[in-house]
């Protein structure tokens, strides 16, 4: 079978600006319009560029009517640009990654914006749908086939299943799954974007209440509202912008390869670890290092998508970190937190820092360009040059890429002060999680093409949070 991506040379894409709101419980608190708007403006803030730079939009969201981008990108300024709307399954945040980067690296753009939501409801995922067939539905037949028909949240079976799995083939125990439950939640609690920023220990995650075993409830992902920007930028306009702002060629950060990855036969092979992707996960990663001309023993930091602590384990094999059937001794050697081999989702995860699904592939994307700045200096993998993403929605697609420094250094510890001096934010946005000001957003809105009748009241409601 050929690889996800043909070889082609591919012009250089960089990510230039990253935003983010808080990521919370689903409660209604806030709707997609002023969430997405928010993440926009962070995004363009940070990357010092007005919406007239902008030349296409791209929205990312699961739930919602079908111009949902448009509601949210009219807000910046109603110029007429491409605005195209995407969806993915979990993976929809970086499948519009991924859309952007082809887009610039073909030459059809320069600058792209990528703003991913969600607003969601409480409790377990469902489908919207009662009158048509599952997207998932032959998955869904074979994990029954498999594992068996049982009560309670379907997504949760899907991984337990998985873990169930590798636990029979590899020895694998239930503290595993909990220890990395405990190390995800440890991690958030630097994270000022996090749902969930409380520590807890090994006992406290392994007792909390089981959801399908071996998960409790401390190893899955919540449901979230949330929003993440990025704005991605061709090597020819980066050159350009840092002739008046040379400051911006040590944020901007290089897409440096990138692998997109659908099921192939392998996933009904009666394995429910292909069946929540690991074959497509392996074939994705391959891609990506082999453009980035990398292998996983360079990678330093990597945002992984444990939307369940049995999905993290699983994918530590995939994705190369270890050899096969040795995920659960690397968890147990602490190879996957700080002063260990690679330390995984100094974010917190999807289990912590929470899974608005529009979002999570730009906020694992802002994660990962803060660390490689410096910026997130309460969380640094301090001497990292080369940092790995990966994306994952049942259905399938799986999106992994790979980030270096434009410069091609290895990251330091940057200090608030000096972010403060150049940044138009004003403050470290990798510490802090702040609202935009009217005037901030005046700066970034478009200066010829604005309508504040398509802001509506998003503005308000910003400046009503500061």
């Amino acid at each position: 079978m050929s690889g996800p991506n043909p070889s082609t040379t591919k012009s250089p894409v960089y990510v230039l600006g990253v935003g983010l709101t808080e990521f919370t419980k689903p409660r209604g608190a806030r709707d997609y319009p002023e969430l997405g708007y928010e993440a926009g403006l962070k995004a363009l803030l940070d990357a010092q560029l007005t919406y007239d730079d902008v030349q296409t939009g791209i929205a990312c969201f699961c739930y919602g009517d079908s111009t949902c981008g448009q509601r949210v990108f009219y807000q910046f300024g109603m110029t007429g640009i491409p605005i195209l709307n995407t969806t993915n399954a979990c993976a929809t945040g970086s499948s519009g990654l991924y859309l952007g980067r082809t887009l610039i690296a073909s030459g059809a753009a320069d600058v792209v914006l990528v703003i991913g939501w969600e607003k969601m409801k409480p409790g377990a995922i469902t489908s919207v749908w009662d009158d048509r067939a599952r997207s998932t539905e032959r998955q869904m037949a074979m994990l029954q086939e498999v594992n068996g028909t049982h009560p309670g949240a379907l997504n949760a079976q899907y991984f337990g299943a998985a873990g169930r799995e590798y636990m029979a083939k590899y020895g694998a125990l239930p503290s595993d799954f909990a220890e990395i439950g405990r190390i995800s939640h440890l991690h958030s609690t630097r994270n000022p974007y996090a749902q969930f920023r409380t520590e807890y220990t090994l006992d406290e995650v392994a007792s909390s209440p089981m959801i399908f075993a071996p998960l409790t409830k401390l190893q899955c992902s919540p449901t979230s509202d949330g929003a993440g920007a990025a704005v991605l930028v061709s090597q020819r306009f980066l050159d350009s912008r840092c002739r008046a702002a040379p400051h911006l060629r040590t944020q901007a950060v290089l897409m440096a390869g990138q692998g997109f990855a659908t099921d192939s036969p392998q996933t009904y092979s009666r394995s429910a670890m292909d069946l929540v992707g690991y074959d497509m996960t392996r074939r994705a990663v391959k891609a990506a290092m082999q453009e980035a001309r990398i292998s996983a023993r360079d990678v330093g930091v990597c945002e992984l998508h444990d939307c369940f602590s049995a999905n993290e384990l699983v994918l530590l094999e995939s994705l190369g970190f270890c050899e096969v059937g040795k995920a659960h001794e690397m968890v147990r050697k602490g190879d996957i937190t700080y002063g260990g081999k690679v330390v995984i989702n100094p974010s917190g995860g999807l289990i912590s820092k929470g899974h608005p699904l529009g979002a999570t592939g730009l906020a694992q994307c802002a994660e990962l360009c803060w660390q490689l700045r410096g910026w997130a200096n309460n969380r640094l993998v301090e001497g990292t040059e080369v940092a790995l993403q990966h994306n994952l929605g049942l259905g399938g697609a799986t999106v992994v890429t790979v980030y270096k420094r434009a410069d091609a250094e290895a990251n330091r510890v940057v200090k608030d002060e000096e972010i403060s001096r150049t940044s138009w934010l004003g403050y470290n946005p990798a510490v802090a999680a702040r609202s935009v000001s009217e005037k901030d957003a005046a700066r970034v809105r478009s200066k010829h093409a604005a309508s504040d009748w398509a802001l509506g009241n998003s503005q308000k409601k910003l400046t009503a949070r500061l």
